[in-house]
């Protein structure tokens, strides 16, 4: 997600808070949301998926092989 998406974002919420939005600026403004939490969760599920854990025998895994919620 880029910068100038981010400062839309901002932008709309400061005018929910002022004066209220058009349902095209809260289509908007949902859309964006929506875009910029899936970057989040993308951007922390990657650096999770580089994290090794050492095991008490020594070997080691990859934390992501540990996450039985994942989807194969």
């Amino acid at each position: 997600m880029n910068e100038k998406k981010i400062q839309r974002i901002n932008e709309l919420y400061h005018k929910s808070k002022n004066e209220g939005l058009t349902p095209e600026e809260k289509e908007e403004q949902k859309k964006l949301r929506e875009e910029y939490v899936f970057a989040v969760r993308n951007n922390l599920r990657s650096m999770l998926n580089n994290i090794d854990i050492k095991e008490a025998d020594g070997s080691i895994t990859k934390l992501e092989n540990k996450d039985k919620t994942r989807k194969v």
